[in-house]
């Protein structure tokens, strides 16, 4: 019997671990893991045309199933294009773990033909990150990254020279348990104690959700039932809580809309539910605030805390809603849920509104005609920049769908190999990639990949020839925009060109016929819509602090913003206010 090599060892354990492909590119140091998947049951190679789109693609799997999922790059410049993906994955908190292959283990420290330092490299977009220098490492490195990455939630990264890949495991080679599953997290009840507490002091409660009340929206609407509170969210919370929420103030930040920002400063407790909310400009500094999070690091960390919670959200909830003595005054609750349908109201108009003489295409009725016309569990990717807004706008979460975006990165070139990682996990979903033209151009040689694996991702393309965000910061700034615009060739044309279903449209009347051609297709589809640079968004509420750094909302030259399908589900929802 044929002894068993290192690379062969680390894929067996990936398989046990739960890992289905290794998306990477091949090449040199990297080859003998290839060689190994090729020759091994129950995981495949997925070759991209960039590592970047690997580590993204790693990191939507992760996200979408919480099961650990893989990415490799080959020594130096391959392993380092990871880099931008892994920071994305890391910060989504999905569990992915990473191979570095190395140069030879003899030739490390001698400035080698393409030699790096991929264990200094990836500390900070990582949990765990370490070298394997000998054979007898390997088992051992590679659980202690597994069970960082799963346990943690996040990037682990191992370095592995391709000659000790290549090298046969030792004789007496251990074979290590390994723990896949997290355990939930319950606050002490001290603290469910003190929380039960600080609740039926307060008048007044808004509750503001984000990621980590996935799960939980049960939990949630049972504890916004017993003390009457509305309750927002963040952009990571939409998909999770919005919908069969008649307590729903919208969202607060800068893409929000509705009343969100109103409720979080009128109460006089504010609990932050699996947030970890990074504009703090948009919470108030006058009010009790409660914070639960499974991430102890994450409390207090973007505002000061009258009691912060280390637990699960729903498990926190579970353990509070009895205890805590039922509200009956919805008084701050009718009138947060009046002023969300009012702030609405005003905006519905912005893709009703002579939208068929409209051109170049207000992108507010390319992302509405969207949201009617796909499946009802589509996956949804998100280009970073003004797509963010139309499908925070637009698109309408109700509990089968799927958002995935850079949500916490914010990275560029996001959605397209996303949309791969999404689509290999299930080639029966209907999976959506919203990108602008600017993110899908830098990373569009991968929409080969769609051809090559026949994956059947529908691209649905904002194009407005420029980089809109980063023209709205200029304006914030005080800047004439320079640098932004792009010669767009016709995207439809070159996707026919490589054996895909494509559309330009160019008129508003033309619009759902494509969309709905495309959505049906058997294949890849391409749908370039040619939408209007001009459409930009506001938020609710702003402030000069607001607007520095990522300075998304406050130009001057705005269109009305429009909102989609909340003003009617927020109608919806006062209806069902009691009258007196």
């Amino acid at each position: 019997m044929a002894k068993q090599t290192v690379a062969e060892q680390l894929v067996e354990t990936l398989v046990r671990s739960g890992v289905r492909r290794l998306y990477g590119v091949v090449g040199d140091s990297l080859n003998p893991v290839v060689d190994a998947v090729r020759r091994t049951k129950n995981i495949d190679w997925v070759q991209v045309r960039h590592e970047e789109t690997a580590a993204f693609a790693a990191g939507a799997e992760a996200q979408l199933t919480g099961v650990l999922a893989a990415c490799a790059g080959s020594c130096g410049p391959g392993n380092l294009h990871l880099i931008n993906g892994l920071y994305d994955a890391h910060r989504s908190m999905a569990p992915v773990l990473a191979l570095a292959s190395h140069i030879p283990s003899a030739e490390i420290g001698t400035s080698y033909f393409q030699e790096t330092h991929p264990e200094r490299l990836f500390v900070e977009c990582s949990h765990y990150c370490e070298l394997i220098s000998n054979r007898r490492q390997m088992p051992r490195v590679l659980q202690t990254a597994i069970q960082h990455a799963i346990g943690r939630g996040g990037v682990s990264v191992v370095a592995l020279p391709g000659d000790i890949a290549a090298e046969q495991v030792p004789e007496q080679a251990e074979e290590h348990a390994l723990v896949t599953a997290r355990p939930m997290v319950r606050p002490s009840e001290t603290q469910i104690d003190q929380l039960a507490e600080m609740v039926d002091q307060a008048r007044r409660i808004t509750l503001f959700c984000g990621g980590g009340v996935a799960g939980s929206h049960d939990e949630v609407m049972e504890f916004a039932q017993r003390v009457k509170a509305p309750v927002g969210h963040a952009l990571r919370g939409k998909e999770f809580i919005q919908y069969d929420n008649p307590f729903d103030v919208g969202m607060s930040g800068l893409l929000g809309y509705g009343a969100a920002y109103e409720a979080t400063h009128e109460c006089d407790l504010l609990m932050l539910l699996g947030t970890d909310f990074p504009y703090n400009a948009f919470l108030p500094d006058d009010v009790r605030i409660v914070q639960v999070d499974v991430r102890a690091e994450h409390l207090g960390r973007r505002s000061k805390l009258d009691l912060g919670v280390w637990g699960d959200v729903g498990e926190t909830l579970r353990c509070l809603t009895p205890r805590v003595k039922e509200k009956n005054n919805r008084r701050f609750l009718d009138r947060m849920l009046k002023k969300h349908v009012e702030a609405l109201e005003g905006k519905v108009h912005a893709y009703t509104r002579k939208v068929e003489r409209h051109t170049p295409i207000h992108p507010e009725y390319a992302a509405y005609v969207l949201d009617e016309e796909a499946a009802d569990d589509a996956v949804f990717t998100v280009d970073t920049g003004m797509c963010n807004v139309w499908a925070a706008r637009y698109l309408t979460p109700n509990g089968k769908r799927r958002v995935i975006g850079s949500f916490r990165h914010g990275s560029m070139a996001n959605a397209l190999p996303q949309a791969i990682g999404a689509q290999f996990l299930d080639r029966g979903r209907q999976v959506v990639s919203m990108s602008g033209d600017g993110g899908f151009t830098m990373l569009m040689g991968d929409f080969l990949t769609l051809v090559q694996y026949d994956l059947p991702v529908k691209v649905i393309l904002f194009n407005n020839s420029s980089l809109g965000m980063v023209e709205l910061e200029m304006m914030v700034g005080g800047l004439p925009a320079f640098g932004t615009g792009y010669r767009n060739p016709d995207f439809a044309a070159l996707a026919e060109a490589v054996g895909v279903h494509a559309t330009r449209v160019e008129k508003p009347k033309e619009l759902r016929k494509a969309l709905r051609g495309a959505l049906r297709h058997r294949g890849p589809a391409l749908v370039d819509i040619v939408t209007d640079p001009n459409a930009l968004s506001i938020p609710p509420k702003i402030k000069a602090e607001m607007v520095t750094g990522f300075a998304l909302s406050a130009g001057k030259m705005v269109l009305d913003g429009g909102v989609g399908r909340m003003a009617q589900l927020a109608r919806s929802n006062l209806r069902n206010v009691p009258r007196p």
